[in-house]
């Protein structure tokens, strides 16, 4: 199973990942705001991550990594 890791403190919560994964493994975290005052995103199905990458592909800051 993959694990997705996202670095919520440099994310704007802009949600081009949530819209890009297949599986809708990603939200924004509502209940969150970052320093940037951002909502971040967060895995909230984990255990549906496939390892595509496509949410790390489509992350305009690079703050989402997936580990195989």
């Amino acid at each position: 199973m993959a694990k997705v890791i996202i670095n919520s403190a440099r994310c704007k919560g802009c949600g081009l990942c949530v819209h890009a994964c297949p599986k809708k493994v990603l939200e924004l975290d509502l209940d969150v705001l970052n320093r940037k005052g951002y909502h971040p995103a967060k895995a909230a199905h984990p255990e549906e991550c496939i390892g595509c990458c496509c949410c790390a592909m489509f992350c305009p800051d690079v703050v989402i990594t997936i580990e195989k």
